[in-house]
């Protein structure tokens, strides 16, 4: 793989095992674009868990975080409309918007308009049945914030899955949607502003500032409605993400857990928390 960097132009490059048990190979270059050495490296050594950083890596005063198919293994929407019957149906839909192919404020508003009807107590069914942590957020959140660390779930879903999550998961502060609740069942809209991809990264923003100009912030997410947060942060991390969030990102995990995240930056298994 040196020998790929050197030919790419990347002069100097040197290399390093990290964390042998987890396969983290730390690399140093002193020339070259950060997007074309994060390109050599994904041929050379793909699929991998990579963060490409023209500085050192520190570690970061703000972690913000998407919640579906990030910290928990499912599109809540999607788990919803399944107590509707109309999952294949709103999945498809959630599928194009987490690709960019739709307008996310649009996909949303029509989502939600199907579950218009569905008794409100469904919504903790469906907290209950079927949405999962994903494994190791516990440990991921509690290092974090063991070593100062702000961690923010900031979510284009709803509080009423948004709030128990973050709970469970340790983190700092809530963002998302709400959805209208009239006579015990769902009114088919969302109560006030939307969160959308702008709001993600206004989120980020406005934690970093509170922090101070130059703080160091990492964020993570697996959609299109991420990617505006995930280029605002220090460190933007596409976890197991759709294609065009993945590009954008100058961090991915395509093989890992959420403590790969850890490993990259540069925190040993024995500094873990368990939550």
């Amino acid at each position: 793989m040196l020998a790929a960097l050197t030919q790419a132009g990347f002069a100097g490059a040197e290399a390093r095992v990290g964390h042998p048990c987890a396969g983290v190979i730390e690399v140093a270059v002193t020339s070259g674009d950060p997007a074309s050495l994060r390109e050599v490296l994904e041929t050379h050594a793909g699929p991998s868990d990579l963060l490409v950083s023209a500085h050192d890596i520190d570690l970061p005063k703000v972690f913000v975080s998407d919640m579906d198919s990030t910290m928990i293994g499912q599109e809540c929407i999607d788990e919803l409309a399944d107590f509707a019957g109309l999952k294949d149906h709103v999945s498809a839909i959630t599928e194009r918007a987490m690709r960019g192919e739709l307008d996310f404020a649009a996909a949303l508003a029509e989502r939600v308009a199907l579950l218009a009807g569905l008794g409100e107590e469904t919504i903790q069914h469906c907290l209950t049945e079927r949405i999962t942590l994903m494994s190791e957020g516990k440990t991921l959140v509690a290092t974090l914030k063991s070593l100062g660390c702000r961690t923010v779930l900031v979510t284009g879903g709803f509080h009423h899955f948004a709030d128990p999550v973050a709970q469970m998961l340790g983190f700092d502060r809530v963002v998302a949607n709400r959805l209208a609740v009239a006579g015990g069942k769902l009114s088919g809209t969302v109560t006030g502003p939307i969160v959308d991809s702008s709001v993600k990264e206004a989120v980020l923003r406005e934690e970093v500032a509170a922090w101070g100009d130059g703080a160091v912030s990492m964020a993570a997410g697996d959609g299109a409605n991420d990617i505006p947060m995930l280029q605002a942060a220090t460190y933007g991390v596409a976890y197991h993400a759709k294609p065009k969030a993945r590009a954008t990102a100058n961090g991915t995990v395509d093989r890992g857990d959420l403590t790969s995240i850890l490993l990259l930056l540069g925190i040993a298994p024995e500094k873990w928390l368990t939550g």
